[in-house]
C-alpha cells in the first residue's frame, strides 16, 4: 500500500487537529491529499487565523470541495485510508447515510466501500440522539469514531500537548509511529495498604 492518506477538514470546532495532522504526516513522509469544506475554511479563519491557501500548502495535493472527479473520489486511487479532523455533525450524517454530495463526503464513502480505515474526529457536545444514531450507523459501516478527548492522566501542560496526543493516536491507527504519542507504561505501584481495586 502506498503511503498516502486523505485528510478532510470540515466545519466543526477543532480544526487545529487537521492542521497538526497534516504537519506531522509531512514529517513522516506520508503523501497527503486534502479537501476542506466551505465551513471548514471559515473555522480555520476564526480559530487559527489561517487561510485555505496556507493550510493547503501543508498538503501534497489539495482539491476543491466541489471536484467530485478528483483522484480521491475513486476507489482505484490507492490510499491508506482517510481522516476527517474535525468531523462536523453534518459530515457525519452524510457519511452515515452514504451521501457523497461533495468531494469530502464522496472520498469518505469511497474509503468505506474499499474497506479502508476511515477515522472521524467527531466534534459536538452535548450529543443528541440523532448524533448518536449517526455515529452508530457510521461505525456499523466501518468507520472509526474517535472524539478528540483529552488524556489528562498524561498531565498535559498545554493545548499543544493535548492536540499532539490525539494526533499521535490517530497516526497509530494507521500503523504510523510518531514522537507525538507517549506510550502508557502503567500507573505507579500503589502504596502499601492502599486499595487498587476500589475506585
Amino acid at each position: 500500500m502506498k503511503r498516502r492518506l486523505v485528510v478532510g477538514i470540515s466545519g466543526a470546532t477543532g480544526v487545529i487537529y487537521g492542521v497538526r495532522l497534516l504537519a506531522e504526516l509531512r514529517q513522516l513522509g506520508v503523501e497527503t491529499h486534502l479537501v476542506i469544506s466551505r465551513p471548514g475554511v471559515r473555522t480555520l479563519r476564526d480559530e487559527l487565523a489561517l487561510t485555505k491557501r496556507e493550510v493547503e500548502a501543508l498538503a501534497d495535493v489539495a482539491y476543491p470541495i466541489e471536484d467530485i472527479g478528483a483522484a480521491i473520489a475513486s476507489g482505484s486511487f490507492a490510499t491508506m485510508g482517510m481522516v476527517v479532523a474535525p468531523c462536523s455533525m453534518r459530515t457525519l450524517a452524510a457519511v452515515a447515510t452514504g451521501l457523497g454530495d461533495n468531494l469530502l463526503t464522496r472520498a469518505a464513502d469511497v474509503t468505506l466501500k474499499e474497506r479502508r480505515p476511515l477515522v472521524l474526529l467527531v466534534r459536538e457536545t452535548p450529543l443528541g440522539i440523532v448524533h448518536l444514531r449517526n455515529m452508530l450507523a457510521a461505525a456499523e459501516a466501518g468507520a472509526i469514531i474517535m472524539p478528540p478527548l483529552p488524556a489528562f492522566y498524561l498531565h498535559p501542560r498545554s493545548i499543544e500537548e493535548l492536540v499532539d496526543h490525539t494526533v499521535g493516536r490517530v497516526l497509530a491507527l494507521f500503523g504510523l509511529e510518531s514522537r507525538l504519542l507517549r506510550e502508557w507504561q502503567g500507573a505507579p505501584s500503589a502504596k502499601a495498604g492502599e486499595s487498587t481495586t476500589d475506585r
